[in-house]
């Protein structure tokens, strides 16, 4: 089997010359590599191929077959890593939490654990009949996240 700690050196050293950063990278015991990349302006599909090229030049098909792919991390995909969190700083995210609920809003903050998201909650005012939508910027640590993602708008 491929190692992937030696895998993930070889797929850092590519990645060091260049803007893009490792999201994930998986080997199966059936030696099927799967290399996920990000950047902040988009991946393409050169490099990716280039990248392929590179991991291909350091393992040797004599010793173990394999089978290579090598994309992005995807506009719609859950964030993996920090990284993809503090490039969408700014952005409309959903963060769907592990108690079920879901929330959407512009992220504001990414800290180390935590996150802040500034979004309209309803809050209903002493004496008041109905519910005014107020801007608020609530905390969610990211141990309290099951998964978050870029929120897509098609105009």
């Amino acid at each position: 089997m491929i190692d992937r700690e030696y895998l993930k050196t070889v797929v850092e050293d590519w990645l060091r010359e260049t803007d893009y950063f490792l999201v994930d990278l998986t080997v199966s015991a059936d030696n099927q590599i799967v290399v996920v990349i990000d950047c902040a302006e988009g991946v393409w599909i050169d490099d990716c191929a280039a990248l392929s090229r590179h991991i291909e030049a350091h393992l040797d098909r004599d010793k173990e077959d394999f089978d290579l792919e090598v994309g992005s991390a995807g506009l719609g995909q859950p964030f993996k890593v920090l990284r993809q969190w503090q490039m969408h700083v700014g952005k409309t995210v959903i963060a769907q939490l592990k108690d079920g609920r879901k929330f959407t809003g512009t992220l504001t903050r990414v800290g180390d654990d935590d996150f802040d998201m500034e979004m309209e909650v309803k809050v209903k005012s002493e004496g008041a009949k109905r519910a005014k939508k107020e801007l608020q910027t609530l905390t969610f640590t990211f141990a309290e996240v099951a998964s978050a993602r870029y929120a897509i708008k098609i105009k």
